[in-house]
């Protein structure tokens, strides 16, 4: 396992079921809001995932299974691929609960076993700000495209770029940062080290991440023979008027 795995994978091994716990409540109560509607659940992605009964879609760095078991719901048959074993615990419970079946695949994405998996999946689904977490973005796309099907559907949202050269006061004026082309590989907080108290937080493993420019993200995706089909920006999760989120949708 590279040097960035091995520390991201150690980082969210760390507590993340408790996390869990504490963000989403325990995984009986959680299931029952997924149940109420499962398709909510997706959000603004939901519209790639009307037709979803009886296709294989791969979650990658699917965490708890937040959006895993919804699409079991609708009729998905689920694979979860993530690196930590606590995301994993709580993502089988929650399955459970929901009286849905999700495959949990504990793994570094870039060890992903293609002699297995190649080919395996109508649909890819990768959300939530994972990017950062892969050192190679073309390795990591070259594996997407091999694990689906031909005329398989990749559905890829992730933080904007711009996001990150903007930052926010108190008063919500936003300053502009001159990092948008910084590529270096960074320490940086684990994303739920801010839930615990400030002793607790001194205990926490960092992560290792490397940042992406927009056109180096869309490169990587059409450089591995995927069609982009679509591309949407997305505003702040407050309706915000700036960059926050994006979206590709690609087919092979």
């Amino acid at each position: 396992m590279k040097e960035q795995s091995a520390k991201n994978k150690l980082a969210w091994e760390h507590r993340a079921y408790e996390f869990w716990h504490l963000r989403d409540g325990s995984p009986e109560n959680k299931a029952k809001k997924i149940m109420d509607n499962p398709a909510g659940q997706l959000k603004k992605y939901q519209q790639y995932f009307e037709q979803c009964a009886g296709k294989r879609i791969a979650n990658i760095c699917g965490s708890n299974g937040r959006k895993a078991v919804p699409l079991a719901l609708l009729g998905a048959d689920v694979t979860v691929f993530d690196i930590s074993e606590e995301n994993k615990r709580y993502a089988l419970e929650l399955a459970e609960s929901a009286n849905v079946t999700i495959n949990y695949v504990v793994t570094d994405i870039y060890e992903i076993n293609l002699e297995k998996y190649r080919g395996q999946f109508d649909m890819l689904y990768l959300e939530g700000g994972i990017l950062h977490y892969f050192d190679n973005i073309d390795k990591l796309m070259s594996i997407l495209f091999a694990m689906l099907q031909d005329n398989g559907i990749m559905v890829l949202s992730d933080f904007h770029p711009l996001r990150r050269c903007i930052v926010a006061d108190s008063k919500i004026q936003y300053q502009i940062q001159q990092n948008y082309f910084d590529t270096a590989l960074h320490s940086g907080d684990v994303a739920y080290k801010h839930i615990f108290n400030e002793h607790e937080q001194q205990q926490f493993p960092d992560v290792l991440l490397k940042s992406y420019t927009l056109s180096e993200i869309i490169n990587a995706v059409i450089g591995t023979g995927l069609k982009l089909l679509k591309f949407d920006e997305h505003r702040g999760w407050r309706n915000e008027n700036i960059p926050w989120e994006f979206t590709i949708v690609a087919s092979k």
